[in-house]
């Protein structure tokens, strides 16, 4: 399967694999004439090295000139003449770029942000995690934690601490999941695409103890 990406504000595309190169689990590089960058998320430093995580920017003559009557929104998505994606992406060495995770769905915790996809992979090591989705759970004074929903193989047992401690090693010390609940599913579109919002409204509707 060949991997390209665009989105509305800049159709019908921004990035392509070329056919004589496809690098798999890439969105390719940059069509003719179109830019793309990698932003910190923190700085606001256009231009991340290869290999680090930051919001997709984007310019090029299929990037849209605004929102029909909306100024405010059109002035948070377009920045000197930069589309900001809300897409987290990595750019590799030879200048491929892979998608992430959605800004929207970071996790704050105590200042840092945290891509939920990262810890997802570290969980998804495991033999007996099924499926798993972590979110951020709100805590008070420090924003945020990891929180990891998962789904079990059938006839496999598994305890919140197990997984704590199989992940810790994998992973940066501020990126450590701090809390697991298991569940029989996992929210998901019709298509397959994991509901993170469904899982942070139960979060938020759930009484502190």
């Amino acid at each position: 399967m060949i991997l390209g990406y665009g989105l509305t504000e800049a159709s019908p595309e921004t990035h392509n694999n070329p056919l004589c190169r496809v690098k798999a689990g890439t969105i390719g590089i940059p069509n003719i004439d179109t830019d793309a960058r990698i932003v910190d998320m923190e700085t606001g430093t256009i231009n991340l090295p290869s290999g680090e995580v930051g919001e997709l920017v984007i310019k090029g003559p299929q990037v849209m000139k605004g929102y029909w009557r909306s100024p405010s929104e059109t002035r948070a998505t377009l920045r000197r003449g930069w589309l900001y994606t809300g897409d987290l992406a990595i750019r590799d060495e030879d200048g491929y770029f892979r998608i992430v995770d959605r800004k929207k769905d970071t996790i704050k915790y105590k200042g840092y942000t945290i891509a939920p996809a990262e810890l997802e992979d570290a969980v998804y090591m495991h033999p007996a995690v099924k499926e798993c989705a972590v979110i951020g759970a709100p805590v008070p004074i420090v924003g945020e934690i990891p929180k990891a929903y998962i789904v079990l193989k059938e006839g496999c047992r598994l305890t919140e601490e197990e997984i704590i401690k199989f992940c810790e090693g994998k992973l940066a010390p501020y990126k450590k999941i701090r809390a697991v609940q298991f569940v029989e599913e996992i929210p998901k579109t019709h298509v397959g695409k994991v509901l993170r919002r469904v899982l942070r409204n139960r979060e938020l509707s759930t009484p502190s103890p």
